[in-house]
């Protein structure tokens, strides 16, 4: 029989067995659907209510709120859609699996074959930890519980002329004010008018469609790597390419040709990798999320082919919880299994056949966490696992794994077992946390040979090279080689910039690849130098400036470092660390310095060629979310959390600096600034969504409409106005959007969200609901874009994911 035929037979197999499951979703589906429908229409019954009775109450001039707070509790009582006990919002129609807070999880079939592990509930958490999305995951599920808010907050009805046309989008609802030449947007209930230029007044359509943009982007280069809290992640292909990850992106990077490709098919935080013995096929696992309009993203193992990019096999949807940890393909059977341990409560061990899809066997691993899972070298049937105040030996027999405990006898068992790899002969070996590397007898649970002190603290990685050289990593930053008896052959230090050792792979010839906790890709021999092959902040990324001549992009975070890059090498021109978090940034027009806000107050100016200080000031004691020098360069405005915009009047080519004054009257912390082209003006956004203008030079607010509607910007960077409002999505509770930018020819609109997607736009965004591109990467807030000086590229940064992305405009 044929390969093919024996294909077609497996995928017959496996869409029989899951047809009763897709039968079972669509019957549940159908019934979400048809709640949803009830619901929608008990809603706009009782907001046509509301409106009636606001309406009514005008008429009669009557200046009680009785209607409206009445009402109000009425209508936020009833969720925009069904919600299970814990909050999660059950998925709109076709949203392929519903959701599951990890406990209920468990009623939805898995596919082809039945899970036998009953875990712990996990109803506790959902989705992952300590990450922006989970925050924004929250507010989502606010935002769409709340959104009837904006018809029946209070507004009043007369407010929309019944001539003007009126958009509701949920939470935001516009309105066109063709008399006035305004459109009035509301965010949160709260309302924005935004007024169009005067040769607009008699043309502008609030229904007119805005097309898409005319061009598009490429993912051209992804800085980083992800090294603070992942293991295995790194490894070398026959092509001569490194591949790891950052965000939901697995790079593979050929450094003597300098290119890099990606493999985009994941929606969020990949977590674990494996290559497969033919080092062709790879699988990787990612973490459980919430798309932007709500949706449950279930974490699963994508298997891919490195060569072509095409995803392959997709595994445990709808199983796994939480996230996956550890992945790793069986040696000796040709691959054809695959173990698999996820981040729930009780850690399940999976083993499956991946080319069919099929579950084999699954068994509680440990409550505690696990670091590692690997099969043994000849023999497809035996898994060792590692993990806190654990090493467990599983043996798979007739679809059951049976545990075998690693006996520890005299020597003190340590509180972490991180890491695992084999010798040739097929002895285990494992390094922990007290700094030892213990040799187990192959088939046995005991030791047979001990290394003590082979580190100072944890040992965070082992590997065995091609010809029996044991090569060993840890928090002291050393890296040690073994012989095959366990003599240490020789020692190095990696240097301190670059962290303690994360994770060590074999190179090319004699060289080896390091991965660190700080973040650092690491190339070099075991008796050389090491270079940094690639590179990232280990913070919270917020800051960054493009370099108004070059080809040069400035990059600062909570990290305190301050990073200048070279977009056509890709390589950081210089690095600098400062004494203080780092928020914004900003460059004076010659390029000659750049400026840098902390979140203290303090900011300081930098001189762009030597990276000296050339100046530092404080202004109040809050974070400064903008730094922008006015286009004819003798301006400084610096926005801070303190509702305050400070002036500096700027000479000698940014050199010396002297303080104008402070722009005071936004009753929010300032979030975004724009120049005008001729300098005279400012614009500013807050926090509760204010639009504000100033003649920076006196520190004076303009009020005056018909002054501020036709001023030409220099830049559009603030998320509030009449050219961008376009780019607000349906249900946004107004922080959704953390940075614009258009571009310098004034054709595209490019924003990143919090829910790690790049957008662009065509400019100008000044119709509702307007189109755009989509592009995915981050997995965490994207919170800053820009364009390159000269418009060829955009540049993205990931919050939590701490990752820098280059596009190429096409």
């Amino acid at each position: 029989m044929s390969d093919c035929e024996g294909l077609m037979m497996d995928d017959s197999a496996s869409a029989a067995s899951s047809m009763e499951v897709t039968d079972r979703l669509a019957s549940l589906e159908q019934r979400v659907q048809m709640q949803e429908d009830e619901i929608q229409l008990l809603k706009s019954a009782l907001a046509d209510v509301v409106r009636r009775l606001n309406a009514s109450e005008e008429q009669q001039a009557m200046l009680t709120r009785k209607g409206p707070t009445k009402a109000r509790p009425m209508m936020a009582a009833l969720p925009l859609r069904p919600t299970v006990n814990n909050g999660t919002v059950l998925p709109k129609k076709g949203s392929g699996t519903l959701p599951s807070p990890s406990g209920s999880r468990r009623d939805a079939p898995a596919p082809a074959t039945k899970s036998t592990v009953k875990r712990t509930s996990s109803s506790e958490h959902v989705g992952p930890q300590g990450r922006k999305e989970s925050a924004g995951d929250a507010r989502g599920n606010r935002t769409r519980a709340g959104s009837t808010g904006s018809n029946s907050s209070g507004k009043k009805a007369s407010e929309s002329k019944l001539k003007e046309p009126v958009f509701n989008a949920g939470m935001r609802r516009v309105t066109h004010c063709k008399e006035e030449g305004y459109v009035k947007m509301y965010l949160k209930g709260r309302p924005i008018t935004m007024y169009m230029p005067k040769d607009l007044v008699d043309t502008y359509s609030l229904e007119a469609k805005a097309e898409l943009p005319p061009k598009k982007l490429k993912l051209d280069w992804v800085y980083g790597y992800r090294g603070r809290d992942c293991r295995s992640n790194l490894y070398l292909l026959p092509t001569g390419e490194t591949v790891y990850f950052i965000a939901s992106v697995v790079v593979l990077y050929n450094v003597d040709e300098q290119l890099q490709r990606h493999y985009t098919g994941h929606t969020d935080d990949i977590k674990c990798l494996a290559v497969h013995p033919d080092k062709i096929t790879i699988a990787t696992g990612q973490v459980a999320g919430t798309s932007s309009d709500g949706k449950q993203l279930a974490p699963h193992v994508r298997i891919w082919d490195s060569v072509s990019l095409n995803t392959l096999h997709v595994l445990g949807t709808g199983f796994f919880d939480r996230a996956l940890v550890c992945l790793a393909f069986a040696k000796s059977n040709g691959g054809s299994s695959l173990c698999v341990v996820d981040d729930s409560n009780d850690h399940v061990l999976s083993v499956w056949d991946w080319q069919r899809e099929e579950r084999l066997a699954e068994v509680k691993c440990s409550n505690e966490s696990v670091f590692a899972a690997d099969f043994h070298p000849t023999d497809a049937n035996i898994i060792v696992t590692c993990g806190k105040s654990h090493l467990y030996f599983w043996t798979l027999e007739r679809g059951t794994l049976v545990k075998k405990q690693g006996l520890f006898e005299k020597q003190e068992k340590p509180k972490f077992v991180l890491c695992v790899t084999f010798s040739e002969n097929g002895d285990a070996i494992t390094g922990d946390s007290s700094g030892n590397i213990l040799v187990w007898g192959k088939g046995t649970n005991r030791i047979s040979h001990a290394i003590q002190g082979a580190h100072e603290g944890s040992i965070f990685a082992l590997c065995m090279l091609r010809n029996g050289t044991l090569v060993s990593g840890g928090k002291d930053r050393r890296l040690v080689s073994w012989d095959g008896n366990y003599q240490q052959i020789q020692a190095i230090e990696v240097p301190e910039l670059y962290g303690p050792v994360r994770t060590v792979a074999e190179g090319r010839g004699e060289s080896v690849l390091i991965g660190t906790t700080r973040n650092y890709v690491l190339q070099g021999s075991l008796d050389g130098e090491f270079i940094p092959i690639t590179q990232t902040h280990t913070d919270e990324l917020w800051g960054l400036a493009i370099h108004p001549l070059k080809h040069h992009f400035l990059t600062c975070g909570h990290d305190k470092h301050v990073c200048l890059w070279d977009s056509v090498s890709h390589q950081p021109i210089w690095t600098k660390t400062m004494e203080d978090a780092v928020q914004s940034s900003g460059f004076h027009p010659s390029g000659a310095v750049v400026a840098i806000g902390t979140q203290t107050g303090r900011w300081l100016v930098l001189d762009t060629e030597t990276k000296d200080l050339v100046t530092v000031h404080t202004d109040g004691n809050e974070q400064l979310s903008v730094m922008r020098f006015s286009p004819d360069g003798n301006f400084l405005a610096i926005g801070s959390h303190d509702n305050y915009i400070y002036i500096y009047a700027v000479a000698e080519n940014g050199k010396k600096y002297s303080r104008v004054g402070k722009c005071s009257g936004h009753s929010s912390f300032i979030t975004h600034l724009d120049w005008s082209v001729d300098s005279q003006y400012l614009v500013s956004n807050s926090g509760d969504y204010e639009i504000l203008y100033w003649i920076p030079s006196v520190c004076k607010q303009v009020v005056s409409v018909e002054t501020t509607r036709d001023i030409p910007w220099a830049t559009y960077t603030c998320t509030l106005g009449f050219h961008v409002f376009g780019l607000w999505p349906d249900g946004s509770d107004g922080t959704d959007i953390n940075a614009v930018c258009r571009s310098h020819e004034g054709r595209l609109l490019v924003t990143g969200d919090d829910f790690g997607k790049v957008h662009l736009f065509a400019f100008p965004c000044s119709q509702f609901r307007a189109p755009s591109h989509i592009y995915g990467g981050h997995s965490s807030h994207v919170t800053n874009v820009t364009f390159l000086f000269d418009d060829s590229h955009l540049v993205s940064t990931g919050g939590k994911d701490m990752s820098i992305m280059q596009w190429r405009v096409v």
